[in-house]
């Protein structure tokens, strides 16, 4: 008895599942991708673009922020070292570890703001 209802549930012996079927079984995972594309991977890709075209538009005389968040001044460019000046002392750092470059005018703001806030 219980073997006749097993089959019953199975279907018919040697057919194949439809083809829509197997289709929509993927789906889910074709979505998810689609998310994590749209919300991870392609941000990130334009993120990295523009910072490797701010890497290769470096020059002497442009105001940097290393990835480590020391602020300093390109003074001379050998290649892919900088040498950078932090006021009393100057520095050699290779291209890849600048993170960002800065307008002083505006640090100089953001910074005498702060202090009548307080």
């Amino acid at each position: 008895m219980l073997t006749s209802i097993a089959y019953a549930a199975a279907g018919t012996p040697g057919a194949a599942p439809a083809e829509g079927a197997a289709w929509m079984s993927f789906m889910p995972l074709i979505l998810m991708f689609l998310v994590f594309y749209f919300l991870l991977i392609r941000p990130q890709q334009k993120r990295a673009k523009q910072h490797k075209e701010m890497l290769n538009n470096l020059q002497k005389g442009d105001h940097v922020i290393t990835n480590g968040g020391i602020l300093g001044r390109i003074v001379e460019v050998n290649g892919d070292i900088f040498v950078v000046d932090l006021g009393e002392t100057k520095v050699r750092i290779p291209r890849g570890y600048i993170g960002n470059t800065y307008d002083p005018k505006n640090l100089e703001k953001v910074a005498e703001e702060s202090k009548t806030d307080k």
